[in-house]
């Protein structure tokens, strides 16, 4: 009875870590920096970045990518490797349980390698700080032994490169933060354009030919995500070869229909986490820890805070939902905030209209 209540958090984490990246084929990742729509700033910053360390004979300095999932980070990290001519090892934070991981993953590093990361705020302190001599000084300190007679053995690494990508910044210390002098880059929600434009280099890939109110469908209710976009994109495709449908505006839409995304983008989890919001706390405000406890989840956090960021990027201040839920927002949430963390999705209201 205790293996199994142990079993269904760790079955419900990797459900949650899983999302839609396995939707996404590695045949839609862009492979050059053409390919690659939007975020044009990171861009600027990472091509400048690599050719000044290129021309000086050098590995690029560490860089950290956060943001919410589905923007790129990681096809970032390819693509850098591939502009620097270095191979790429993957690793992600919690898949480094130990310091012996760690050091195992580092000392089978060649000269010029590139490292990633992936959740690196998943890493424990203990490891963390070992870290932070490998970044800032190529080296690597292990202590053998314990008590009196423990000492301090420091092994030196081959020159190397550190891209991490984290969901959530603040959870990572200052410490190891101010470690990535290539930079800390944000990467930020695409337009409803860049979307299509995702969407029509997807379709040609997969084979598709898709129309423009097609891909505006998808675009809009994408969530301004291209793993979600993608991922809306191949189950219509799948959807229109199965009915023998050709692939237009009706079929895109029926085909998000069987799925249960309604036209704000909203899925069947999001109505049923506001129809709890309106009909057992009267239209909040409620903690999440509250609603976690109502819809016996673990926690809403993870599934669906990340959700409703970009739903409140359009900054509605009234929506209909099923015609029966009218969701309206307290007071204004900005764009920005300090350090650029995303806004928590706090002060939305759910009521009953009148």
């Amino acid at each position: 009875m205790s293996s199994q209540k142990s079993k269904a958090p760790k079955e419900e984490k990797a459900a949650e870590e899983a999302g839609y990246a396995s939707f996404l084929d590695k045949e839609l990742r862009p492979s050059s920096w053409a390919d690659y729509i939007g975020q044009q700033a990171v861009k600027n910053n990472l091509n400048i970045l690599i050719r000044a360390a290129t021309e000086r004979g050098v590995p690029p300095e560490h860089v950290l990518f956060y943001g919410p999932p589905g923007l790129g980070k990681t096809t970032l990290a390819h693509l850098v490797a591939k502009e620097t001519g270095r191979n790429l090892k993957i690793t992600s934070g919690p898949a480094i349980e130990r310091v012996g991981d760690l050091a195992s993953i580092l000392t089978n590093l060649s000269a010029g390698d590139i490292l990633f990361i992936d959740e690196i705020h998943r890493l424990n302190k203990t490891i963390e700080e070992v870290l932070y001599p490998a970044m800032e000084s190529g080296v690597l300190d292990i202590i053998i032994g314990k008590g009196p007679s423990a000492r301090t053995i420091q092994l030196e690494l081959p020159p190397f490169t550190l891209l991490a990508a984290t969901t959530r910044v603040a959870m990572i210390s200052s410490p190891l933060r101010s470690r990535f002098s290539g930079g800390v880059f944000r990467l930020e929600f695409y337009t409803e354009e860049e979307i299509a434009e995702i969407l029509r280099r997807s379709a040609k890939i997969i084979g598709v030919n898709i129309e423009k109110g097609a891909e505006k469908e998808i675009a809009k209710r994408s969530r301004f995500t291209p793993r979600t976009a993608n991922y809306f994109l191949k189950r219509a495709r799948d959807f229109a070869q199965v009915e023998s449908r050709p692939f237009d505006t009706e079929t895109v839409n029926l085909s998000l229909k069987l799925l249960g995304i309604d036209e704000k983008g909203l899925s069947p989890a999001d109505r049923q986490l506001l129809e709890v919001m309106a009909d057992k706390f009267g239209g909040g405000p409620v903690g999440l820890g509250t609603l976690a406890a109502a819809l016996s989840l673990l926690t809403v956090t993870n599934i669906w805070v990340k959700k409703c960021r970009p739903i409140s990027r359009k900054n509605f201040y009234k929506r209909l939902l099923n015609s029966s839920l009218e969701i309206s927002k307290s007071r204004k949430i900005p764009e920005r905030v300090p350090l650029g963390i995303s806004p928590p999705c706090t002060g939305i209201v759910v009521r009953r209209p009148s």
